[in-house]
């Protein structure tokens, strides 16, 4: 199926879509801080600027699209039809950066949380999510 958008509205559409404050995200922040987690928003200097870094915990969180980073089983990581080898490429380098990103910041000991943008698509799943996340959170780590 050919494109219906013009190269350049395809373009600005494109444009549009955030990588910081999300839904998602937003909706997660506020269910973890009514938990009384506070955490760091995109910290610079770490690997991947995650989406929350909670250091009192040595924690990071990333919330991921489950498009833009292949969410293994998800209905909405659907592979575009049309210029398929360009998708396919692009969603591989994504894949490949994240798990880079992780490495690293296991490597520096920080422990990395994923939350899926699926997981927070109605209130009573969010509050689920926030609920075992801020568990883990707290719950110390043996080393």
């Amino acid at each position: 199926m050919a494109d219906f958008l013009s190269p350049a509205e395809r373009s600005a559409r494109m444009a549009r879509i955030r990588s910081n404050d999300t839904l998602p995200e937003v909706t997660l922040r506020r269910a973890l801080h009514r938990l009384g987690l506070r955490y760091v928003l995109h910290k610079r200097g770490l690997p991947g600027k995650p989406d929350l870094v909670f250091p009192k915990h040595r924690t990071v969180v990333f919330v991921h699209g489950c498009f833009w980073h292949r969410h293994k089983g998800c209905k909405v990581a659907s592979s575009p039809k049309s210029n398929s080898q360009f998708w396919t490429d692009k969603f591989d380098r994504n894949v490949a950066r994240d798990g880079r990103v992780q490495d690293e910041l296991q490597a520096q000991g920080w422990r990395v949380f994923v939350v899926w943008e699926c997981e927070l698509q109605s209130k009573a799943r969010t509050n689920l999510r926030a609920e075992t996340l801020a568990a883990d959170i707290r719950r110390v780590r043996r080393t």
